[in-house]
């Protein structure tokens, strides 16, 4: 085997079985120094460190172990036990699993990959999942995974598009591209975007019925 597993990488979301999730999140792919090794959507790829940030800001994951005491990257943090308990919201990405064709080096997904029917119904599938658990938004993080969604997406789900949270999706989103702007400022402004999104979504929630 090469340096990239290429295997499917399971969606993260809550494992109380009675939970509810009001937000849906999906990535491009998982990444080979990431959720490849990890196998947890974003752990360790290097967009994940200011989604995950925007998720505890929002009350949306906890963390098992300590994220800060490891390096961020996949097989790091699997190995210390380090993972995101997830609260209200689903993990997931367009194209599940890393792409490559020799096993050593990472490609963007294709569109043949990415509209595959097999991994359109799995998109649905999930989509049909999270709305049954109170879902009412999808956050696609980046173009790409925005334009699959858009093929697969429920009624009654409002889809919010942001840049990819790389250096180069804040950079290419920003005015005049980011010309003069520190890349912190902007990865803080997407963090506070995205918790924005969050907590909005889970305040408009209906309350818990007591059993």
């Amino acid at each position: 085997m090469g340096r990239i597993a290429g295997r499917a990488v399971a969606p993260l979301r809550p494992d109380d079985a009675s939970a509810r999730v009001h937000t849906v999140l999906v990535g491009e792919a998982p990444g080979p120094r990431g959720a490849d090794r990890s196998g947890i959507p974003f752990l360790g790829d290097r967009a994940g460190a200011p989604l995950y940030a925007a998720l505890v800001e929002a009350g949306c994951v906890v963390w098992e172990g300590d994220p800060a005491s490891v390096p961020w990257e996949g097989a790091a943090l699997r190995d210390a036990g380090v993972r995101p308990v997830a609260r209200d919201v689903w993990l997931t990405n367009a194209y599940d699993r890393c792409p490559t064709d020799d096993g050593e080096r990472f490609r963007a997904p294709s569109a043949r990959e990415r509209t595959a029917p097999a991994n359109l119904e799995r998109l649905r599938a999930e989509l049909a999942e999270a709305r049954a658990l109170g879902a009412v938004q999808v956050c696609c993080l980046g173009r790409v995974a925005g334009d699959v969604l858009q093929r697969v997406v429920a009624d009654g789900l409002a889809v919010h598009v942001l840049p990819h949270p790389s250096a180069q999706g804040l950079l290419m989103a920003a005015p005049g591209r980011g010309k003069g702007m520190a890349l912190a400022e902007l990865e803080a402004a997407w963090t506070a975007r995205l918790a924005a999104l969050l907590r909005a979504a889970r305040d408009a929630m209906p309350p818990r019925v007591s059993d």
